[in-house]
């Protein structure tokens, strides 16, 4: 029997995915992808706990472009159309060494763009033929204007940010919804050992933005709130001062 409300976690380790899978997981399935999925015992016992109808671990390597099709399509042959798929996977990279490595700037790019693009393609089509569905995927400030001190990572936010503009116009009217959502510093694993920058947030307040937006069916989110002003007198500063910026 096919399913009427799937959810899917792409990069069903991340702290965000997570805490975004609990909100969302209350009489639904719930699948989450992952490069290891043998290893999400713990993610699977928090989404029972939180309600989810049954929860499935899917392998999933968001580098390996030629398996977005197949992994999206035997999601929905075994449960039915997407309801909701949230793209949560993603690196910070090293700025440092991608200056010198054009090897791990292009891993970054890969990852933070290139495959996120792939996927959300595949996604798009699946859902348009459905004639309904929700994609939340994840941009930056760090991408709103691209600083010296992260521009590798920043730079393949930008693009993530200007695709996703660009698709949830294409999308308007088919059924299916993009939200695109643009948190400042998150603190977690990934900024680990990091100091917390201005209107910082966490995983959890990601999380709970992300569902109030879902449910207002916005197209935006800044998260928190304030980093929209901040994020349009960021765009105002001169080059001149702006290359000094060090956050």
């Amino acid at each position: 029997m096919r399913d009427t409300n799937v959810v899917v976690i792409f990069g069903g380790r991340s702290e965000i995915g997570s805490e975004l899978a609990q909100r969302l997981a209350r009489g639904a399935t719930v699948v989450l992808a992952a490069r290891r999925p043998d290893d999400l015992a713990p993610q699977i016992e928090e989404l029972r706990r939180a309600g989810a109808a049954a929860v499935h671990p899917v392998g999933f390597d968001a580098d390996d472009l030629a398996s977005h099709q197949p992994v999206v399509d035997a999601i929905i042959a075994e449960h039915g159309p997407i309801g909701t798929a949230v793209l949560a996977f993603g690196i910070l990279g090293d700025q440092a060494r991608a200056e010198t490595d054009a090897a791990h700037a292009a891993a970054i790019a890969h990852t933070d763009y290139v495959a996120q693009v792939s996927l959300l393609t595949v996604l798009a089509v699946r859902m348009r033929e459905a004639g309904s569905g929700r994609l939340v995927v994840f941009s930056s400030i760090a991408g709103h204007r691209v600083r010296r001190a992260n521009y590798v990572y920043g730079s393949a936010k930008a693009g993530l940010d200007g695709f996703c503009s660009g698709l949830a116009d294409a999308l308007h009217g088919s059924g299916v919804h993009l939200l695109l959502v643009r948190p400042g510093f998150v603190i977690g694993r990934m900024t680990e050992g990091m100091s917390p920058a201005p209107l910082s947030s966490t995983p959890a307040q990601v999380a709970d933005a992300t569902v109030t937006a879902l449910n207002r069916g916005r197209d935006t989110v800044w998260i928190p709130a304030p980093l929209a002003v901040l994020a349009t007198a960021l765009r105002l500063m001169p080059r001149w001062a702006w290359r000094r910026v060090k956050r």
